[in-house]
């Protein structure tokens, strides 16, 4: 006698029944079984899937990331970057290499352009984010970014960033600060050149990496007033050049052939690797001469000291090279020297010396 075979119930597999109550079993939405996409008109990649007791179907996407209300406010905060915000400590360095810290109103107006530069910063890295979503869903690293993940549409990525630099921006008009809204319209103005064209542009990129974190510094002067010298400027363009091409030189780690989105291809990181070296010693040589000129008298009584700052950076700028060509280096070298214990020992050295130097 032939068996009888028991007919399967749509939308559930043959093992249904074996399935202890609480076991919930992810099956494909009968609508549309065959569909790459999780809902019409969605493109981000993933299957609308059930679970046993849900009357709604739930996402999940490819890169096993479920996208929930839950999950949308800690990807807002990781899409604002606050972790970079650390560069803007930068508007600082005229404050304390003129030893003018502790003048409070000063300092007032230091912090004052360090809350607009947050704003228009994450305004910025938001619209960078939206332009390169599909270049970082081709990376090995940054498919995970918010936007790259699928976690926001365009709608709320375009008004996020634009209500974040206009923040930026009207802060520093109200507050008076007209040479820091200038600025920051500035760079505004070149963040946008550089995520739409100039990132793809080998070397010129670099530059304008470069060019953010010296506005940065000149911001600084142009809120408190403090008259930048040309030892300063020389120290920190050589010195943020080298971390710009760290910058390019460690995303090129992991990639094969072309980098998307960018026009390098992994044959570059040699000459890379050479110029990026070169420029954090001559940023040392800069502080050298410094050392050995008539002006550093006017700030420190035992120059002397000063030298030991020399071998100090030396070995810093080094050891990033180091673990750069390793591959222990994560794609931005101001966030790996905030997570380095060892950068914040040089850190403190460097500041007991100066000290010491006064």
């Amino acid at each position: 006698m032939p068996d009888r075979k028991r007919p399967k119930r749509a939308g559930l597999p043959a093992n249904a029944n074996h399935q202890s109550p609480n076991h919930q079993s992810r099956i494909t939405n009968p609508q549309c079984p065959k569909s790459p996409r999780g809902r019409s008109g969605d493109s981000r990649p993933g299957y609308l899937l059930f679970s046993q007791g849900e009357a709604k179907p739930r996402r999940i996407a490819q890169n096993s990331v479920e996208l929930t209300t839950a999950t949308r406010s800690p990807s807002l905060i990781r899409a604002l970057r606050p972790y970079q915000w650390v560069k803007n400590l930068l508007v600082f360095v005229p404050l304390v290499s003129s030893h003018r810290l502790l003048e409070v109103d000063l300092a007032l107006a230091a912090t004052l352009t360090f809350v607009c530069f947050c704003l228009c910063a994450s305004g910025n890295y938001i619209a960078n984010d939206l332009v390169d979503v599909e270049a970082d869903r081709q990376h090995p690293r940054k498919k995970v970014r918010p936007f790259a993940a699928g976690a926001f549409s365009v709608p709320v990525a375009v008004l996020s960033s634009l209500a974040l630099i206009v923040a930026g921006v009207s802060l520093a008009t109200s507050a008076g600060r007209a040479g820091v809204a200038t600025i920051l319209v500035l760079y505004v103005a070149l963040a946008m050149a550089y995520s739409l064209k100039l990132k793809r542009a080998p070397v010129t990129d670099v530059f304008v990496l470069t060019s953010f974190y010296v506005l940065r510094v000149v911001a600084g002067s142009v809120a408190t007033g403090i008259i930048l010298s040309g030892w300063l400027l020389a120290f920190a363009l050589f010195f943020f050049l080298s971390l710009a091409f760290v910058k390019r030189y460690t995303e090129l780690q992991g990639v094969d052939g072309v980098m998307p989105g960018r026009g390098y291809t992994t044959a570059d990181g040699r000459w890379m690797h050479s110029i990026g070296v070169s420029a954090g010693y001559m940023a040392v040589l800069v502080l050298a001469l410094y050392i050995n000129s008539p002006e550093v008298t006017k700030l420190y009584s035992r120059p002397v000291v000063l030298w030991v700052l020399c071998p100090l950076l030396l070995y810093w700028v080094t050891r990033v090279w180091y673990n750069a060509t390793r591959g222990k280096m994560v794609d931005d070298p101001v966030l790996a020297a905030v997570r380095d214990p060892f950068s914040y020992a040089v850190g403190l050295i460097g500041a007991g010396v100066m000290y010491a130097a006064l």
